[in-house]
């Protein structure tokens, strides 16, 4: 089979390699696709070297079929079943793990960063990592779970109410997400992104957007909520000019999250933090909950997967992909990993 593999910054490239049967308590996945996402790119770029050791399959947004299991898996689950992997490991034992915070584990293995990934065509994963999917759902778009539930995640940190009004900064995949999951929750909702084409993308999918290079944000949003400020401020785009600015979008006593991945420290307005007495908040990954309802969410249509879904492409062309998420001409890139092996049953 033929897997992708981190060789270092700015390479990706294509490995020929033997499937393993799976161990003990591992379940053998048939993956139908894989994601590529922005720590993907993080990746790619050479910012997580430190946990990353090429060469490495990596890739954890994805969708397969059940074709094999270790000794020792529990008998829920059968061949043939469809699903996709919350990609999280925890020692359960750490004083994060203990206090029942597994998932923000302290000696976490995030699958497809510290250990092998999802772009390989047979993935062998430990059962409990497993989500079941419906069978009627498309495995295209049950790839996008994974980034549904980080989606999930973030607003159920923001404790966002129905009624609420909140910004999305940055009209990337997160971004998109986080307002169509703050959207199915009641909330009024505009998405701030800089790039027009994703402006026009967001717009098309029935966002309401804004220009942030071209309008006053922060009087905007001043202007929109009656002077009061965002109940809600989620900060996805990871640059900053954004975090510095998102503060004085929020209202007296609102939330800022803090949901992009920022490889180096930023300014912040503490000062408006202080003033206002903000709520500055950190969402990392999900929980088991964020995924099953991620599922939910997908089935009843409240996310636009198809609209997101831009570019599919086999696994021969995944440095192609790469460089079409990094040019931002993308929304979602999936591989399709039964691409490589025309001859193969897809599902």
């Amino acid at each position: 089979m033929l897997t992708a593999n981190y060789l270092g910054p700015r390479q990706i490239g294509i490995r020929e390699t033997e499937p393993r049967p799976p161990e003990p308590g591992q379940v053998q996945i048939q993956v139908a696709y894989t994601g590529i996402c922005g720590t993907d790119l993080h990746i790619f770029h050479g910012h997580m070297d430190g946990r990353v050791s090429p060469p490495a399959i990596v890739g954890h947004e994805m969708s397969g079929v059940v074709v094999a299991f270790g000794d020792g898996v529990a008998d829920d689950w059968q061949v043939g079943d469809h699903v996709t992997v919350m990609p999280l490991d925890w020692d359960g034992t750490c004083p994060a793990c203990v206090a029942g915070n597994e998932h923000i584990c302290q000696n976490l293995d995030f699958i497809g960063i510290d250990s092998p990934g999802a772009l390989q065509r047979f993935w062998n994963v430990g059962a409990d990592t497993l989500v079941r999917l419906p069978k009627d759902l498309r495995l295209d778009h049950a790839a996008l779970v994974e980034p549904i539930a980080v989606a999930v995640h973030d607003v159920r940190r923001s404790e966002l109410a129905a009624g609420d009004r909140a910004v999305v900064i940055g009209g990337g995949p997160i971004g998109v997400l986080i307002a169509a999951v703050a959207g199915h929750a009641g909330a009024d909702v505009v998405l701030a992104e800089v790039d027009p084409q994703r402006r026009q993308a967001a717009a098309d999918m029935g966002f309401t957007v804004l220009d942030p290079t071209a309008t006053d944000q922060a009087e905007w949003v001043r202007e929109w909520t009656g002077g009061a400020g965002a109940d809600v401020v989620f900060e996805v785009s990871g640059a900053a000019a954004a975090v510095l600015a998102a503060t004085d979008l929020v209202k007296v006593r609102g939330t800022l999250v803090v949901v992009a991945i920022h490889p180096q420290p930023r300014p912040v307005d503490l000062h408006r933090v202080f003033w206002r007495e903000l709520r500055i908040l950190g969402a990392r990954v999900y929980r088991r909950e964020d995924f099953e309802r991620a599922v939910e969410l997908l089935e009843q249509g409240a996310v636009p997967a198809g609209h997101l879904i831009s570019h599919i492409e086999p696994i021969t062309a995944v440095a192609e992909a790469f460089a079409a998420l990094e040019s931002g001409q993308a929304m979602k890139v999936l591989i399709d990993l039964a691409a490589e092996a025309p001859e193969e049953a897809t599902a």
